[in-house]
This record gives structure tokens, C-alpha cells and sequence, in this order.
């Protein structure tokens, strides 16, 4: 493959658009080589961290408890606008890194395990957290090993709250116990029984079926059942600590909580306490089905919907060889064959939509100024709201229905309206997608009624609307 079609490869299909190939350089897959590491800061003033996450959740509780007769508003209304700010900064600083980062390989591989690792305020108790986790538990850890970055998402506050497991506690621990007796007291006086917490084992499934081993790996319910038993313990502090005048830790293991006795999961045993966590992430992320799981991912990502089986096959070597050592995988990635095929194989997604526009337009700050998220929620894809623990599909069908579509059509149109009347669409296709524009697409934006629809004729062009 020729260098101009190589540049093209690298800054859509593995980065996030650049308006000038020239910023690749000659050497495309060296450009890409280079941003292996720890992904940038987020660009943004006094981002939330964790604890303020929790205290905004311990504020919100106390109001709710001192709240006003003569106020009316729905608690859900009430809980939105308490986090609206917060909720505004985080998407910003998300959207803003992406828009403006030099580094867009490193900038995509933190998006993908922000997603693969989803923690999403779709849910109430993860609102406000979302922004810290991927700054605390994600970007930090995308060039380490898989288990670091592993252990860093499942420990995290954020998860923990997002998958129940700061209220899991094991049927035969102290806390169920006293519970028990206390309701057993007060039922023989005739008392109503107090509600008692029980096991939760989202988090376990979660981490077996979405974030190691996938869900046809062969785990059984019991190994659900006995890791989640692992997991109790691990819980978020409570309102007397967060209220107090200290710092507390975001994240302590809570021996009261936590199910004494041996548990066996996947074959293997592991003794009560704290250490067992750790215990059952090591063998999680060195296991064969982790490695073929992951490197199906992430070859679905970079290479295909439906990616070449010696392609998943070549990661999941890379993984296994490397112990999971994540900057092993990209460089596999970059160097295999198939990755770099010139037909463009994914479609991109609404995020990734709105901020390669931005950044082909070199909109910066300004695309976010007036809406947080750029209008990608109008799209269809909510930031860093998925709806489920799955997080958000990756692959085009998802994304392109005639409504969908429309609505792309609707977003260009406006955005170009706006921001494009100084912009020459012709100069500007040919310096981003040079050998990748079609002699149609070229035609279309030469026979532009003016400027800004030429320019939402190059946002809409399949060439740009595919990586």
C-alpha cells in the first residue's frame, strides 16, 4: 500500500480524523507506534473527582430529607438538575480531549475500554461518577498490563456502585447475622421484619461475562454465585463518612460485610478476606478464553464487524505470550496485515461522528460551547450514558437506520450552517481524505449551492462516515 493511503488508514481508522494527512508524516504505522501510553489529562477546569461524586450523593440525600414542604418538584427532576453541572463538565472534558488531542490512537484506545468497562449514569447511583472513573480507573491504565487496568475498573467506587456491590453482603456475614437476629426480636413483638441485605452478584457476572471471559466461556452459575461471595465487602463509604470532616477512602473492604469461608471459582479456591479479589482478577485476566475475548474485541473494533478469525487469533497469541500486556496488543494490531485494508470497514458511531467532525472543521471548544455534547445524544448515542453494562455496540447495523441516518444528515447540515462559510470543502476533502475520495463524492461537493453545504456534503460523504 502506497504512503497517502496508509496516512488515510491511520488518521480515521485507528486515530479520530485529522483535517491534513500530513500530520501522519511517512511513516503511518511509526505515527501510531509512537502514542502507545498512558492516554492525555482530559482538557478541562476542576474536574470531579470520586469523593466529590460522593458527596454530591450524600448532599442530595440530606436535602431530599430537609427538603421544603412547598417544594414540588419530583425527586428524579430534582436529582437531574443536583448533577446537571457536574454531569455537563465531564461530557465537555471527554469530548473536548478527543476534539483536540494530538495523540488520537492513544485518545480511541482509552474511548474503547471506557466503553468495554462501562459504568454509565443511566443508573441514578452511578450519576456524577462517570468522568472520575474514566480519568481514575481507564486512562491511566490503557498502555499497562490488562490486569492492572482490570483491577483498577472493577475496585473503582464508580463500578462498585454502578453494578450493586457496595450493598452486597454475604448470607454468612456478621452484618446478615445481627440483621437476622435483630428481625428475629422484633417479629416476636410483632414488629415488622427490617429489610436485610442479601448477596448481589451483578458485579460478578458482569466482570466473567463482559469483561474477561465472555459469555461462552463455559462459567457456571455457581461461579457467579461464588464470586460475587469474593466481592462482598467491597463497598463505597456511607453518609456519617462522608459527611464528616476528613477524606475518607473511596473504596474499603468491609470485613463485616463479607462471606467468611473458603470459595471456589472456575476450579480454583480462594481463602476469605480481602486479598481474594486480587486472587480471582490474576487468574481472570491470564486465562485463555480472557485472551481470545479481548483480542475479539478489540479486532472488531480496529479491523471488522465480523473480524478474520487468524486476526483474533494472532492478538489472542499476543495477549497470552505477553501475560496480557496491553501496548504488545497495539503494536500486533498495527503491524497485522488486515488491519490496514483500504476498503474503509466500520461505520462510525455518533460520538465518533461528532468529534472526527470537529476535529476535520477545527472546531475545539466551540463544537461543545452551545450543547455539552455536540449533539450527539440527538443521534442517538447518549455520552457516557449506555444502556446497559454491555455498554455501547460496535458494529454498523446498530447504526443505521433510515431515522439514524436522517438524523446525521439533519446534524451536518446545521454544524456546516454555523461553523463552515470561511471553509473550502474541496481544499479540505482532499488534504483529509485524499486517496480515499471517490470521484462522486469529489463531484458532489464541486456542484455545492455554496460553501456550507459543500461542507455538510464532505461530513455525509461515506468516506468520512466510515474509518
Amino acid at each position: 500500500m502506497d504512503t497517502p493511503a496508509r496516512r488515510l488508514i491511520a488518521a480515521h481508522r485507528f486515530g479520530l480524523a485529522e483535517p491534513t494527512l500530513a500530520q501522519v508524516g511517512d511513516d503511518a504505522a511509526a505515527w501510531l507506534l509512537a502514542q502507545i501510553g498512558p492516554a492525555d489529562p482530559q482538557r478541562g477546569d476542576d474536574l470531579p473527582d470520586t469523593l466529590t461524586a460522593l458527596r454530591a450523593h450524600a448532599d442530595f440525600v440530606r436535602q431530599r430529607r430537609q427538603a421544603k414542604a412547598d417544594d414540588k418538584r419530583a425527586g428524579e427532576l430534582q436529582f437531574v438538575a443536583h448533577f446537571r453541572e457536574l454531569v455537563r463538565a465531564d461530557t465537555r472534558a471527554r469530548l473536548l480531549t478527543a476534539a483536540t488531542t494530538q495523540r488520537a490512537f492513544a485518545e480511541r484506545l482509552a474511548l474503547f475500554w471506557s466503553n468495554h468497562f462501562t459504568v454509565s449514569m443511566a443508573k441514578a447511583s452511578a450519576r456524577g461518577f462517570v468522568g472520575a472513573f474514566e480519568r481514575e480507573a481507564v486512562r491511566p491504565h490503557v498502555a499497562g498490563s490488562f490486569e492492572t487496568l482490570l483491577r483498577a475498573a472493577v475496585k473503582h467506587a464508580a463500578m462498585l456502585r454502578y453494578l450493586d456491590n457496595d450493598q452486597s453482603a454475604g448470607p454468612g456475614s456478621r452484618v446478615v447475622q445481627r440483621r437476622l437476629a435483630r428481625a428475629g426480636v422484633m417479629g416476636a413483638m410483632g414488629a415488622d421484619r427490617p429489610r436485610i441485605t442479601g448477596l448481589n452478584e451483578n458485579l460478578a457476572r458482569e466482570v466473567l461475562e463482559l469483561h474477561t471471559l465472555g459469555a461462552d466461556s463455559g462459567y457456571t452459575q455457581a461461579d457467579v454465585t461464588e464470586f460475587a461471595r469474593v466481592l462482598t465487602g467491597w463497598r463505597t463509604p456511607g453518609l456519617a463518612a462522608l459527611e464528616g470532616g476528613a477524606a475518607p477512602p473511596t473504596v474499603h473492604f468491609d470485613p463485616a460485610w463479607h462471606e467468611p469461608g473458603v470459595k471456589t471459582v472456575l476450579g480454583r479456591r480462594y481463602d476469605a478476606g480481602p486479598q481474594a479479589l486480587d486472587a480471582v482478577l490474576h487468574d481472570l485476566a491470564q486465562h485463555p478464553a480472557t485472551a481470545h475475548f479481548i483480542a475479539t474485541k478489540l479486532a472488531r473494533h480496529f479491523v471488522a464487524d465480523e473480524p478474520p478469525p487468524a486476526v483474533v487469533n494472532r492478538l489472542a497469541d499476543a495477549y497470552t505470550r505477553s501475560a496480557g500486556d496491553l501496548p504488545t496488543l497495539y503494536r500486533t494490531l498495527v503491524t497485522t496485515p488486515e488491519a490496514w485494508a483500504e476498503k474503509p470497514p466500520k461505520l462510525k458511531t455518533p460520538e465518533e461522528f461528532v468529534v472526527s467532525s470537529a476535529r476535520l472543521l477545527g472546531l475545539g471548544a466551540s463544537a461543545f460551547a452551545r450543547v455539552a455534547d455536540g449533539g450527539i445524544g440527538a443521534l442517538g448515542q447518549r455520552v457516557q450514558g449506555a444502556p446497559s453494562p454491555a455498554g455501547w455496540p460496535d458494529r454498523a447495523e446498530e447504526w443505521l437506520g433510515p431515522d439514524a441516518v436522517w438524523k446525521r444528515v439533519e446534524w451536518a447540515t446545521r454544524v456546516a450552517a454555523r461553523s463552515a462559510r470561511l471553509i473550502d470543502a474541496r481544499q479540505l476533502a482532499q488534504a483529509s481524505l485524499g486517496p480515499g475520495l471517490s470521484a462522486n463524492t469529489i463531484r458532489q461537493i464541486e456542484r455545492a449551492a455554496d460553501g456550507p453545504q459543500a461542507v455538510a456534503l464532505l461530513l455525509l460523504a461515506p468516506e468520512f462516515q466510515r474509518r
